[in-house]
């Protein structure tokens, strides 16, 4: 039996991977989770796990959390058999910690990059599904798995698509082919009105948190796709294109350099490649229905409209350009959007302010002369900066 450490248990894909070791309980144990600010769903996992650990990382709630006064330390508390950590230091002690085998990292943004540079040094297998940490620092995380020889699966559909259909043929791959469903704008106008946030966040496929939606709704969710594959499976930008696949029932496809195409199909649910990341190279019976083909009636494509969808546009130039400017792209989009679902600005306000600050930070002449793999503090100091920078774009299309 596997030890299972769940970064983000309280998340959409942290929630059915508690499901999916519930379900494989004679093959997973539960040993330690996470989460930032949602304890109550916490506890109540707590409750149900029993788990060895768990981290609170927003501050405030942790002490909310126990009755117990925090000490200097930061683990401050026991309930029942539960050990209570917080911050970040709990995040990488959970990661690292010598009874686990598995790590399962569905943190929202950056502050998974430490976690998991602490797993990887600890030798743990990575089930990675903290988009933000690899489109970031993807080329520094990539670095030290292959120094540290682990095994590093991705969790996100596209991508676990991609890992199952290149198998051990990773040389005589030609190209990757992502598919997107094309969000809830593919064919509807897209709204102008600041109050019509909720549009945005009616995704026609799957059911994901409000920020992975608004990325969705603006394709800029597989512009960092793209990033991520490009580091994932080594393959450059120009060799992964994005096609409009409204079922989302082909995940995504691998063609080979003799003109032979590889798809992974099946219906849209995560607990597919979540089981899969914990798995693999084995597969066992899930909680997912059969597809079957002849319900479906038909599969279609069409290419994405880049004039329609501009986020898609400047992730490609983020992933050409390198560097740190995957960490600016990033960093300026999670500004944009939280400002969207602030009701601050317009969806279309968001290509907008990204493509402004990725501009000054092409011109800022240091910044021309960074390497192709950044240090983690030039990568820190890249997001610092972009964040500023986006705020106060924010700040001027506000009025």
């Amino acid at each position: 039996m596997k030890n299972v450490c769940v970064l983000g248990s309280t998340g959409s894909i942290g929630r059915a991977a508690l499901e999916i070791i519930h379900h494989l309980e004679s093959e997973f144990n539960l040993f330690a989770i996470s989460c930032n600010a949602n304890t109550s769903l916490l506890r109540q996992q707590i409750e149900l796990f029993h788990p060895k650990y768990a981290c609170i990382t927003n501050p405030d709630k942790a002490r909310d959390f126990s009755s117990l006064p925090p000490k200097r330390d930061f683990r401050f508390a026991t309930t029942s058999s539960t050990t209570i950590l917080t911050g970040i230091d709990g995040l990488k002690e959970l990661a690292s910690h010598p009874a686990v085998d598995i790590v399962l990292n569905a943190l929202v943004g950056t502050i998974g990059v430490l976690p998991t540079l602490s797993a990887i040094k600890s030798k743990k297998r990575i089930a990675m599904a903290n988009k933000e940490t690899l489109v970031g620092y993807g080329s520094l995380i990539m670095q030290e798995v292959e120094k540290n020889n682990i095994t590093f699966i991705p969790v996100d559909s596209e991508h676990s698509a991609i890992h199952q259909c290149i198998n051990q043929a990773h040389s005589s791959v030609r190209r990757i082919i992502l598919t997107a469903s094309g969000g809830p704008f593919l064919s509807t106008p897209i709204p102008s009105d600041i109050t019509k946030n909720l549009d945005a966040l009616k995704h026609p496929v799957w059911k994901m948190g409000e920020k992975i939606s608004i990325d969705s709704a603006t394709l800029m969710n597989k512009g960092l796709e793209v990033i991520e594959a490009a580091v994932l499976f080594n393959i450059p930008p120009q060799d992964i294109k994005v096609i409009i696949h409204p079922q989302s029932i082909i995940h995504s496809a691998v063609e080979f350099v003799d003109g032979t195409i590889i798809a992974c199909l099946s219906l849209p649910d995560m607990k597919l490649p979540i089981q899969y990341s914990l798995t693999f190279p084995n597969r066992l019976p899930s909680l997912i229905q059969p597809l079957e083909l002849d319900k479906i009636g038909r599969l279609d494509f069409t290419a994405p409209d880049l004039e329609r969808f501009p986020c898609l546009r400047l992730a490609y130039e983020a992933a050409y350009t390198g560097g740190t400017m995957p960490c600016v792209l990033n960093a300026a989009n999670q500004v944009a959007v939280t400002a969207f679902l602030d009701k601050k600005i317009n969806l279309m306000d968001i290509p907008v302010i990204i493509e402004t600050v990725m501009q000054s930070h092409q011109k800022t002449e240091d910044r021309r002369q960074e390497t192709e793999d950044p240090t983690i503090l030039l990568i820190e100091s890249a997001e610092q900066w972009a964040e500023v920078e986006a705020n106060k774009e924010v700040q001027k299309l506000c009025g």
